[in-house]
């Protein structure tokens, strides 16, 4: 087992207690599995600044035309050491085990810090995948999307330009025992594949810990994203992200919630679109009846009248909606 592990004193610049580089021996290809082998061990309150690759080869990237330069060294060493894959498509860096992490608590992951690693996204589809398929689009295509940091916009043409949001598609911990392996691809209430934009800098994400240590796991980078994600990938690059991780032994979920400095998240997973809008909702009462003590009525009329349900997106086998509950409308 390879792993890195740098002290706090070697990071003392950005604030993180460890740094987990992605190397062929730090990522998990495809798959959240409570049997994967920790690659860190932290403490409740550990801050860990963790780099994540892009999910294209090397090939497929030179390609369509990104510069052998701009090709990272990392992606083509697990391109060409890792073996060990699927049965998803994600390169996800991890696991890390949170000591004092059980079944029952709930994994509190706070996003502090997100990076670019290259100064490009790409977008692609194919006719096997999407909102739409062969029927539309019998030929799939692919677009690199250079990101203008400095401007905080990326080129998608001459004649658009799109605001840069960078979130994690995929943070994620281990599923119970009895589920075994599971894709990447489809979230779950382990996480996973959420594709939830929201979740950017500043944010925090709550996840049902179902294995001793909670074995996190994060990648997917976007760069941006429109809720829906409906040709199966987003703005996808490589992003480096600073994470602080609370074990909640007062917290008990049965799906994953978030929280944004302006509004509560909950979430509804389920690969028929109604019945994850019916489960967001229903996640959405419990937790105004739980933690702003509403009435079971009050909180499904609030809900109605007050509360945004998204559609998080629609590509990845289990759909996503996510209610957008304001702090404003506490007073």
């Amino acid at each position: 087992m390879r792993f890195l592990l740098i002290p706090l004193v070697a990071l003392a610049a950005n604030g993180a207690d460890y740094q987990l580089k992605a190397t062929p021996g730090t990522v998990a290809w495809g798959y959240y599995w409570s049997a994967a082998k920790p690659v860190l061990r932290i403490k409740s309150g550990d801050r860990v600044e963790i780099q994540t690759l892009l999910t294209n080869s090397p090939e497929r990237l030179a390609a369509a035309g990104v510069k052998a330069e701009d090709i990272e060294a990392e992606l083509k060493a697990i391109y060409a050491e890792v073996k060990d894959k699927g049965p998803g498509g994600h390169i996800l860096t991890g696991p890390i085990f949170v000591e004092g992490a059980e079944p029952g608590d709930t994994l509190e992951v706070r996003i502090l810090k997100i990076q670019y690693a290259i100064p490009y996204a790409y977008n692609s589809f194919s006719p096997r995948s999407g909102v739409l398929t062969a029927e539309d689009f019998p030929k799939g295509a692919t677009r690199i999307i250079p990101l203008d940091t400095k401007r905080n916009v990326a080129k998608f043409s001459e004649h658009i330009e799109i605001p840069l949001r960078p979130f994690f598609g995929s943070m994620g911990v281990a599923p119970p025992e009895a589920a075994g392996r599971v894709s990447s691809a489809p979230p779950g209430t382990h996480a996973g594949n959420l594709d939830n934009k929201d979740l950017v800098v500043g944010t925090t994400l709550f996840i049902p810990v179902h294995a001793a240590g909670a074995l996190f796991e994060t990648g997917d980078g976007h760069a941006g994203q429109g809720n829906g994600e409906v040709d199966i990938t987003a703005m996808e690059t490589s992003l480096v992200g600073t994470f602080e991780f609370v074990v909640r032994k007062d917290l008990h979920l049965k799906a994953p919630r978030g929280e944004t400095p302006t509004h509560f998240i909950a979430m509804g997973l389920n690969p028929d679109l109604t019945e994850a809008l019916k489960m967001a909702v229903r996640e959405a009462i419990d937790f105004l009846v739980t933690e702003k003590h509403l009435s079971r009525e009050d909180a499904y009329m609030l809900c109605s009248v007050g509360v945004d349900f998204n559609v998080t997106q629609a590509v990845d086998g289990t759909k996503g909606v996510h209610a957008m509950i304001p702090k404003s409308v506490f007073q």
